[in-house]
Formats: structure tokens, C-alpha cells, sequence
């Protein structure tokens, strides 16, 4: 299985759903780096991966009229958090959950405290951002703009590791960035998600992911966060998709449209 993989869209699609934390497989030699057993390991996997949202990106490019491009990490984030800042300005290193995290969701020991990252950030980390920024610059050439619309989720209630947790938490948050995300983009978000519930801006979870080439200096990259409350549409912490999905790969695959 790769790392990751880009699965082709529509030519003229600027919109790139990109999924992150779908995925629960982790390489046996990843695996022997972690301290829990096999049981508590897969508790820890249910709290931290977004269940089934390649699922939901795949039925909404489905449902689209013209089909995004999807990047999708086929690991789990256990492995490394492509996400995270790969450096000291990553401010979940607090709570030992910056690209390569030492502390589980219930801040206890995942790996030792003196794990070295490096080796992890090049090995998966590296490859993954590099070719995120040429999937975007893809985008670029195609279309002369792109538009970043990170899928994602989260539990009904806060889990200890939450550095924001103590805010709403609406049946679908929006992640915003103060560059790239232009009041037309929030809009329709906003617009394509309100048969899904409330809508919420930046609690809990707030930013969305943009290459480091191109963050803060090019504003032809557009970017939104949509996190989908895990309870709309599974049983948690990760149980099977309910009719919610369904809903919600209606209003991503209108939010495409849109874009």
C-alpha cells in the first residue's frame, strides 16, 4: 500500500479535498516503536482517526459535478501527522503530538519522551508535504488557482490532549485561515452545510493546511478545514458510518460545486 496517494480529478478542477487522518495502518516497524499492546492501541486509533472520511471525499467527488482531485494519506497519523509543523513552531508539541507524537490522546506514553523524530519526518513526512505542494502546483497550472478543503473530524467531546477544547462544538466546524480563506469561501461552506446542522467558525479546531511554499504569500491558494462532529454520523469513538455520511457527502459534493 503506498503512503499516500492523488487520485485524478476533473482536468478544470481547481478543488482539491485532501484526507489526512482516514487511515489506521501502520508499518511493523512503526508498530514496534509504540509502548501500548495491540487492545489499547486500537482504542488509541479509535479516538484519533477520522473515520471514514476518504469514504466521505470519494461519495462526495462522486456526487460532484465537476470531480475534485483527492489526496489521501493511506497511514495513520500515528506514523506521522502531516499536518503538524515539523519544527519547534508546532504548538501540539505541548502535549508530545507534533509530527511525530509521543503522547496519546489521554496524554499518556506512546513513545518514549526521547524519541527522535528525524528519522519518521524523512521517511514519510518530507515526501508527504513535497508531494502535497506539487499536487497544488498542479492545480496552479491547470487552472490558475487552487482550492485546499481539508476533510476531517472530531469527537462529540473533548479529548484530554485538546489545547482548545473548552469551546463549541457544532455539528460541523469550519477551520479558517486569516489568508487563505476568503469571506466567499466560508460562505459557501457555510451555504452547502446548513442541512447538516449548525456551523461554527474555528472552535474546537481552527486553520487549514496550505504547502509551506506557498502559506501567507500566494493568495491563488484558497483553504478551508470542514470537521464534521463524529457523532452525526457514526456510533463513537469509531464505529460504522450511519445515514449522517450520507448528508454530509451531499453538502461536500454542493460545496465542490460551488468552488
Amino acid at each position: 500500500m503506498p503512503a499516500f496517494e492523488l487520485l485524478p480529478g476533473a482536468p478544470e478542477s481547481p478543488v482539491l479535498l485532501h484526507v489526512p487522518h482516514s487511515a489506521r495502518a501502520i508499518p511493523g516497524d512503526v508498530r514496534a516503536g509504540i509502548l501500548l499492546d495491540d487492545a489499547a492501541l486500537e482504542r488509541e486509533l479509535d479516538h484519533l482517526t477520522d473515520a471514514h472520511t476518504a469514504e466521505l471525499a470519494e461519495r462526495a467527488a462522486g456526487l460532484a459535478g465537476v470531480a475534485p482531485w483527492r489526496f489521501v494519506n493511506r497511514l495513520s497519523r500515528l506514523v506521522v501527522d502531516p499536518e503538524r509543523f515539523p519544527d519547534g513552531r508546532e504548538e501540539m508539541l505541548a502535549v508530545g503530538m507534533g509530527a511525530v507524537y509521543t503522547r496519546t490522546t489521554h496524554r499518556e506514553e506512546l513513545r518514549p519522551g526521547d524519541t527522535d523524530p528525524g528519522p519518521l519526518v524523512e521517511r514519510y513526512f518530507r515526501p508527504y508535504a513535497e508531494a502535497m505542494t506539487r499536487a497544488v502546483a498542479e492545480r496552479l497550472a491547470a487552472t490558475g488557482r487552487a482550492v485546499v478543503v481539508d476533510v476531517h473530524s472530531y469527537p462529540a467531546k473533548a479529548l484530554p490532549y485538546e489545547l482548545h477544547g473548552g469551546g463549541p462544538r457544532p455539528p460541523v466546524c469550519l477551520g479558517t485561515d486569516p489568508f487563505h480563506t476568503p469571506p466567499k469561501l466560508l460562505d459557501a461552506a457555510r451555504a452547502a452545510f446548513s442541512a447538516c446542522g449548525e456551523t461554527g467558525v474555528d472552535s474546537p479546531f481552527s486553520g487549514a493546511y496550505v504547502p509551506l511554499e506557498h502559506y501567507g504569500t500566494d493568495p491563488r491558494v484558497e483553504a478551508l478545514m470542514i470537521e464534521v462532529r463524529r457523532d452525526t454520523y457514526i456510533s463513537e469513538p469509531g464505529g460504522p458510518a450511519g445515514p449522517g455520511l450520507d448528508r454530509l457527502a451531499a453538502a461536500l459534493g454542493a460545496l465542490v460545486d460551488t468552488l
